[in-house]
Protein backbone atom coordinates (compact mmCIF):
# COMPACT_ATOMS: atom_id res chain seq x y z
CA UNK A 1 0.00 0.00 0.00
CA UNK A 2 1.76 3.68 -1.12
CA UNK A 3 1.73 5.73 1.79
CA UNK A 4 -0.61 8.44 1.89
CA UNK A 5 0.24 12.29 1.79
CA UNK A 6 -0.84 14.46 4.58
CA UNK A 7 -3.48 15.90 2.57
CA UNK A 8 -4.88 12.73 1.49
CA UNK A 9 -5.05 11.99 4.87
CA UNK A 10 -6.68 14.75 5.98
CA UNK A 11 -9.64 14.22 3.10
CA UNK A 12 -9.64 11.08 4.33
CA UNK A 13 -10.35 11.99 8.26
CA UNK A 14 -12.87 14.66 7.30
CA UNK A 15 -14.91 12.07 4.90
CA UNK A 16 -15.23 9.50 7.60
CA UNK A 17 -16.16 12.59 10.21
CA UNK A 18 -18.45 13.64 7.95
CA UNK A 19 -20.25 9.69 8.06
CA UNK A 20 -20.17 10.04 11.87
CA UNK A 21 -21.86 12.68 12.11
CA UNK A 22 -24.57 11.74 9.29
CA UNK A 23 -25.06 8.87 12.31
CA UNK A 24 -24.77 10.67 15.63
CA UNK A 25 -28.69 10.69 16.59
CA UNK A 26 -28.65 13.31 19.40
CA UNK A 27 -30.27 16.93 18.19
CA UNK A 28 -32.17 15.08 15.17
CA UNK A 29 -35.71 15.63 14.71
CA UNK A 30 -36.09 13.91 11.53
CA UNK A 31 -36.01 10.08 11.64
CA UNK A 32 -36.35 7.71 8.67
CA UNK A 33 -36.57 4.44 9.52
CA UNK A 34 -36.18 1.74 6.00
CA UNK A 35 -37.08 -1.71 6.28
CA UNK A 36 -34.17 -3.93 5.48
CA UNK A 37 -35.39 -7.67 6.20
CA UNK A 38 -34.77 -10.14 3.58
CA UNK A 39 -38.05 -8.85 1.82
CA UNK A 40 -37.38 -5.32 1.74
CA UNK A 41 -34.12 -5.52 0.34
CA UNK A 42 -35.17 -7.99 -1.96
CA UNK A 43 -37.56 -5.60 -3.15
CA UNK A 44 -34.80 -2.78 -3.33
CA UNK A 45 -34.41 -0.78 0.02
CA UNK A 46 -30.70 -0.61 -0.33
CA UNK A 47 -31.62 1.56 -3.15
CA UNK A 48 -34.23 3.17 -1.17
CA UNK A 49 -31.94 4.07 1.57
CA UNK A 50 -29.37 5.31 -0.51
CA UNK A 51 -31.21 7.83 -3.04
CA UNK A 52 -32.63 8.88 1.10
CA UNK A 53 -29.30 9.52 2.15
CA UNK A 54 -28.21 11.38 -1.08
CA UNK A 55 -31.09 13.18 -1.39
CA UNK A 56 -31.07 14.56 2.35
CA UNK A 57 -27.44 15.62 1.56
CA UNK A 58 -28.83 17.38 -1.56
CA UNK A 59 -31.18 19.14 0.30
CA UNK A 60 -28.97 20.35 3.22
CA UNK A 61 -30.93 18.74 5.96
CA UNK A 62 -29.14 15.55 6.75
CA UNK A 63 -27.53 17.74 9.73
CA UNK A 64 -31.20 17.37 11.32
CA UNK A 65 -32.04 13.83 10.43
CA UNK A 66 -30.97 10.04 11.06
CA UNK A 67 -31.66 7.10 9.15
CA UNK A 68 -32.27 3.97 10.51
CA UNK A 69 -32.24 0.59 9.29
CA UNK A 70 -34.34 -2.19 10.67
CA UNK A 71 -35.66 -5.56 10.10
CA UNK A 72 -38.96 -7.07 8.49
CA UNK A 73 -42.08 -4.43 9.19
CA UNK A 74 -44.55 -7.16 8.31
CA UNK A 75 -45.51 -5.87 5.46
CA UNK A 76 -43.80 -7.85 2.77
CA UNK A 77 -46.44 -7.22 0.25
CA UNK A 78 -45.30 -3.61 0.24
CA UNK A 79 -41.96 -3.28 0.34
CA UNK A 80 -39.80 -0.97 0.39
CA UNK A 81 -40.88 0.22 3.19
CA UNK A 82 -40.72 3.44 5.43
CA UNK A 83 -41.38 5.12 8.47
CA UNK A 84 -41.13 8.73 8.95
CA UNK A 85 -41.27 10.61 11.88
CA UNK A 86 -41.15 14.83 11.69
CA UNK A 87 -41.72 16.22 14.64
CA UNK A 88 -45.26 17.81 14.99
CA UNK A 89 -46.83 15.60 12.40
CA UNK A 90 -47.83 11.77 12.88
CA UNK A 91 -45.44 8.80 12.69
CA UNK A 92 -46.33 7.24 9.20
CA UNK A 93 -45.19 3.58 7.45
CA UNK A 94 -44.73 4.71 3.62
CA UNK A 95 -45.23 1.57 1.18
CA UNK A 96 -43.33 0.73 -1.80
CA UNK A 97 -40.80 3.11 -1.43
CA UNK A 98 -38.65 3.37 -4.58
CA UNK A 99 -36.50 6.27 -5.58
CA UNK A 100 -39.34 7.93 -7.20
CA UNK A 101 -41.13 8.04 -4.03
CA UNK A 102 -38.01 8.90 -1.74
CA UNK A 103 -38.12 12.32 -3.74
CA UNK A 104 -41.87 12.58 -2.99
CA UNK A 105 -41.43 12.13 0.64
CA UNK A 106 -38.46 14.45 1.10
CA UNK A 107 -40.17 16.72 -0.84
CA UNK A 108 -43.88 16.46 0.84
CA UNK A 109 -43.50 15.15 4.51
CA UNK A 110 -40.40 16.38 5.48
CA UNK A 111 -39.91 19.65 4.02
CA UNK A 112 -43.34 20.97 3.38
CA UNK A 113 -45.37 18.76 6.04
CA UNK A 114 -48.05 16.89 3.75
CA UNK A 115 -48.32 13.72 3.65
CA UNK A 116 -47.88 11.43 1.02
CA UNK A 117 -51.59 10.07 0.83
CA UNK A 118 -51.15 7.52 -1.80
CA UNK A 119 -47.95 5.82 -0.48
CA UNK A 120 -49.72 5.45 3.20
CA UNK A 121 -49.63 1.67 4.68
CA UNK A 122 -50.30 2.92 8.38
CA UNK A 123 -52.59 6.02 8.43
CA UNK A 124 -52.77 8.04 11.65
CA UNK A 125 -56.00 8.26 12.76
CA UNK A 126 -57.95 10.88 11.54
CA UNK A 127 -58.61 12.82 14.66
CA UNK A 128 -54.82 13.72 15.01
CA UNK A 129 -54.13 14.72 11.42
CA UNK A 130 -54.70 18.52 11.27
Amino acid sequence: MAKMTLEELRALRNSVKSDLVKRDSDGKSIQIIVGMGTCGIAAGAKVTLDKFIALLDEKGIAENAIIRQTGCMGLCANEPTVEVIVPEMPAVIYGNVDEKAVAKIVEDHIINKKLVDNLILDRPAGDIVK
